[in-house]
């Protein structure tokens, strides 16, 4: 297996993974609302090839403001379904959030369950607005995210958070 940085040109391949992983309507759910018209955080996107060069797993990160606060969006995460229950989604989790510290990140949001992503030190966020319908109890944090409250809104340019 060979990890590396998603670049423009495994964007594709990347999408297909995508439409293997989750249902067709997945674009229609609120978190794409923040990715539309959006370039994907690139330092932070990560993907997993497999021995013969397929695309095993891949992460996405987008740049998001909550209020007046800069803040990363993690997602999608997929594997492919052959390769499940192997780790590459933790790995990847982990892999990205380690980038995102070193790049200087200080908030990154998800919406997920808190029993899964808390092992990587994500927890429920009070205050923090995601299209709806997002059931708020899935919204989650990691990082500092005191006294930042507000709705969660598209960033076009990925900013240093």
């Amino acid at each position: 297996m060979d990890m590396h940085r998603e670049t423009e040109a495994d964007r594709w391949e990347v999408e297909a993974l995508l439409d293997t992983c989750f249902a067709p309507g997945r674009t229609a759910l609120s978190s794409y609302r923040l990715r539309e018209g959006v370039p994907p955080a690139r330092d932070l996107c990560l993907l997993i090839r497999g021995d013969l060069g397929e695309v095993a797993g891949a992460i996405r990160f987008w740049p998001i403001r909550v209020g007046t606060h800069n803040a990363m969006l993690l997602g999608p995460v997929a594997v492919h379904p052959t390769r499940q229950g192997e780790g590459l989604g933790a790995l990847l989790i982990q892999s990205g959030l380690d980038r995102a510290v070193v790049a200087g990140v200080t908030r990154v949001l998800l919406v997920g369950d808190a029993s899964y992503y808390g092992r990587f030190g994500f927890q429920p966020v009070r205050g923090v607005h995601m299209p709806p319908p997002t059931n708020p109890d899935r919204v989650l944090g990691r990082g500092d995210w005191t006294g930042v409250t507000g709705q969660v809104l598209p960033m076009p340019h990925s900013p240093s958070t």
